[in-house]
């Protein structure tokens, strides 16, 4: 029976449930009398919600705390064995599997390096089925027990009703892969185990968001840089973020040449393929035959060489000038958006590091309107090069508390938590 509002008894008690849930798990370990006014549940609803998510074993005692002369309080946490999910990162240089509990411990990791074949889709959906089938059997976690797979992915992820999530990917080559329907007919899952296909970005944003530098902010961008850049935005209207393909705006009338084909990205300047490029042009020496992360880091150490040896000059100048298209671009988002807080990850984000945030605070604050400029705080995120993955895995578990702990059923929506 339908209210006046249109909802009914079980989207009450759907939404109860997801109330003393996601109160567990991010303030927890709690008390029942301390979940009433942190749900605004009454005494009754919240013993029958927290009865009901004990049987599901999503919920379980951790002990025991001293009351103010009365008897002591149980205190209640999520159950980490009530649920687990899979975590996948498609970066720039390999594929990274991981395995987690409901509480986001991990269980099992593996990676597969991508640079021979670069992003061959048959290569990538391979990596992905065979890492999967890795970790589940380190664990003898059977499939069933799954929450679902999340997956971060460069590009644009669109659903359709017929394939599911498909990826564009203009960078990396991908125009409309059916990611989700070739994985489906691929790796040896159940039917009822759903994937979660999205942005990397959205992924790192969410992952910092929840648990890392971002936690409690209303208004924030999460950057991710890599070889390609991206971003993600999350507000209080759109809580599990937007992705912005930020890396793509133009910082440069008719200049470099990007890998989207586009003239001028700030991609083509500023991602960790592009810095090193640069580096090479203005007369620089990275390592022959080098990776990206080995000749980036080759970067850092002949800009800032140990004491007492000289910086390289170039190299000094290729980063300052780096660090100001950075901030140019940082400044679009800041006068666009007026974020609290704007947060640096992904691998080259995070190796770039301290040395390199004061320069792009600076020209950040030289190109941003003063007000907004003066209300952001620009950092690097907290959860290191793990966080796509744990962003991954984040959105099978922001579905199940959008389903008040109730596993969507086979063919059942799956798209109400993540939009």
């Amino acid at each position: 029976m339908a209210g006046r509002n249109g909802r009914t008894v079980r989207d009450l008690r759907r939404g109860n449930r997801a109330a003393v849930l996601r109160r567990l798990y991010f303030d927890g370990p709690m008390s029942r009398f301390e979940l009433g006014p942190a749900t605004g549940l009454s005494g009754g609803s919240i013993s029958n919600v927290v009865a009901e998510l004990v049987e599901d074993h999503l919920v379980e005692e951790a002990g025991t705390v001293e009351s103010d002369g009365g008897r002591p309080r149980t205190l209640l946490r999520v159950a980490p064995s009530g649920g687990h999910m899979i975590g996948v990162d498609v970066g720039e240089t390999r594929v990274r599997v991981e395995l987690f509990d409901l509480t986001l411990t991990e269980l099992a990791r593996t990676e597969r390096p991508l640079e021979r074949h670069g992003y061959d889709v048959e290569v990538v959906v391979g990596h992905i089925r065979d890492g999967i089938a890795e970790v589940l059997a380190d664990t003898d976690i059977a499939p069933e027990q799954l929450l679902g797979v999340g997956i971060g992915v460069p590009g644009i992820v669109a659903r359709t009703p017929g394939q599911g999530a498909v990826v564009h990917g203009q960078t990396m080559g991908w125009d409309a892969v059916p990611l989700e329907s070739l994985l489906r007919s691929t790796c040896e899952l159940p039917d009822s185990v759903p994937y979660f296909i999205d942005n990397g970005a959205r992924t790192l944003g969410q992952a910092e968001l929840w648990f890392g530098a971002g936690r409690g902010c209303h208004n924030a961008v999460v950057v991710l840089f890599g070889s390609g850049i991206g971003a993600c935005l999350v507000t209080e209207e759109v809580e599990y973020g937007r992705p912005l393909e930020w890396g793509h705006v133009t910082v440069q009338v008719r200049g470099r040449r990007c890998r989207c084909g586009a003239l001028g990205c700030l991609e083509a300047y500023a991602g960790a393929g592009a810095l090193v490029d640069r580096w090479r042009e203005a007369g620089g020496h990275p390592p022959v035959a080098a990776d990206e992360e080995t000749a980036l880091a080759a970067l850092l150490a002949a800009a800032h060489p140990a004491e007492g040896a000289e910086a390289d000059p170039v190299a000094l100048a290729v980063l300052e000038e780096t660090a100001e298209y950075v901030g140019a671009g940082l400044s679009d988002l800041v006068n666009l958006f007026q974020p609290e807080r704007i947060l640096i990850g992904g691998w080259a984000g995070l190796q770039l590091g301290p040395r390199f945030l004061p320069a792009v605070r600076r020209y950040a604050d030289a190109y941003s309107l003063r007000h907004p400029a003066a209300r952001v705080s620009i950092d690097l995120g907290k959860l290191g090069p793990d966080a796509v993955t744990v962003g991954a895995a984040s959105l099978p578990l922001a579905d199940l508390f959008a389903r008040g702990g109730r596993p969507a059923a086979p063919g059942q929506d799956r798209e109400s938590a993540t939009g």
